[in-house]
């Protein structure tokens, strides 16, 4: 480990549906000048930049830190799938704890298309076609969206292996939305019922329309530095991450697991990693931003962090353990079910959120007593970064 890194800012804008945002350059400029502000530090202190995204041309990034300053410094373009923007707060980090840097920025946007995920180019081979190799020999290939099927087919195999009921999942979301219903910066705040969730149309089994999380438009930031610059400009107790990890696929990935397809065992490997680092396990965690692209994987992650036993996500949902009054609020801002996810953003958007939370500044979703922060976010392809944060 190097020096140690101090998050000084962050911001987001308000996530939209898609052909109801702003320019993806407008989004992410108004993100990065709210994490300055936040940091309340100039531009002209920062010495690089990464900027994440997922769809969009070689250098949407330049374009989107251009309007916020044009100093000359790097401009670091970054796609990692949907854990883009917790990879480019990795790549933020490493300047700072390398010594390369004393104070970075790193955002993360997207100006998403209607309807489900699919290939931009068919013209070459599909990064994912390992993947749906897998899916093919376990469970078949239909018409459902890829992402969907793929998800739902893992949880379909907890369910196999250890009885999980569907109502389960459903409860998942509707936890979301309770989440959700106190945060501004939600896409979707009004509550739902069980009922609700589970009569909504099914995409693909155990999953229904509301089990999944939407296209999203949207932008998020975060200021890194290094003590000497936080003491120099006179920031006292700040936010720092205490430990990270990435992760990619294992030959596990691609054996006969949709568990292990979708990122159980990156997730798990990351997780420990990260522990380790930290000197903390998940019961000195209060607050957590877990990526829930559908309800099955946040059961499957609840197990993968280990906040529970293989086989007990059912019993900890159960519990309440998952919410307020449990052991731990997972996903407070309503997570990307109910926040939104825009690919390249909800990285440094569950990083918002958490410094928030240790901050205190978190208003009606505060959760009670918060010192320690864990984020997961997962990109299919594959990618898992895993986050820990931490204020003294």
């Amino acid at each position: 480990m190097g020096r140690k890194v101090n998050v000084i800012g962050v911001g987001m804008v308000k996530f939209a549906k898609p052909g109801a945002s702003e320019e993806y350059n407008v989004m992410a400029s108004k993100a990065a000048q709210a994490a300055l502000a936040d940091a309340g530090v100039p531009f002209e202190a920062v010495e690089q930049a990464y900027a994440g995204y997922v769809f969009g041309d070689s250098t949407c990034g330049q374009r989107a830190i251009y309007e916020v300053g044009l100093t000359g410094i790097p401009v670091f373009n970054v796609n990692n799938n949907c854990s883009t923007g917790s990879t480019a707060l990795m790549l933020a980090k490493q300047a700072i704890e390398g010594g390369i840097a004393e104070c970075v920025i790193a955002v993360g946007f997207e100006q998403m298309e209607k309807g489900a995920l699919a290939a931009k180019w068919d013209d070459r081979t599909n990064p994912l076609d390992q993947h749906v190799g897998v899916m093919s020999a376990q469970q078949g290939v239909n018409s459902a969206p890829f992402a969907a099927q793929m998800f739902g087919g893992a949880g379909r195999e907890h369910r196999w292996r250890w009885g999980t009921k569907k109502e389960t999942f459903a409860k998942v979301s509707v936890k979301a939305r309770q989440h959700a219903n106190r945060n501004p910066f939600a896409l979707f705040p009004d509550v739902l019922s069980l009922d609700e969730v589970l009569a909504s149309p099914e995409v693909f089994d155990p999953l229904t329309r509301y089990q999944c999380c939407p296209p999203t438009c949207g932008a998020a930031a975060a200021v890194l530095c290094s003590d000497d610059f936080a003491r120099k400009h006179n920031i006292a107790n700040p936010v720092y991450i205490a430990g990270q990890a990435m992760t990619t696929d294992f030959r596990s990935s691609f054996a006969d697991s949709m568990i292990s397809m979708v990122g159980f065992d990156m997730a798990r490997a990351a997780a420990e990693k990260v522990y380790q680092q930290a000197g903390l396990g998940p019961r000195d965690v209060q607050v957590i931003e877990l990526h829930d692209c559908f309800t099955a994987n946040e059961v499957l992650t609840y197990e993968a962090l280990g906040l529970c036993a293989e086989g007990e996500a059912e019993k900890l949902i159960e519990a309440g353990d998952n919410t307020y009054g449990g052991r731990w609020v997972t996903n407070p801002s309503g997570g990307l079910l109910s926040k939104g996810h825009p690919l390249g953003a909800t990285g440094l958007a569950q990083c918002t959120e958490l410094v928030w939370q240790l901050r205190g500044q978190a208003e009606r979703r505060q959760v009670e007593g918060a010192r320690a922060a864990l984020q997961h976010n997962l990109g299919l392809g594959g990618a898992c970064v895993v986050t820990l944060y931490r204020r003294d």
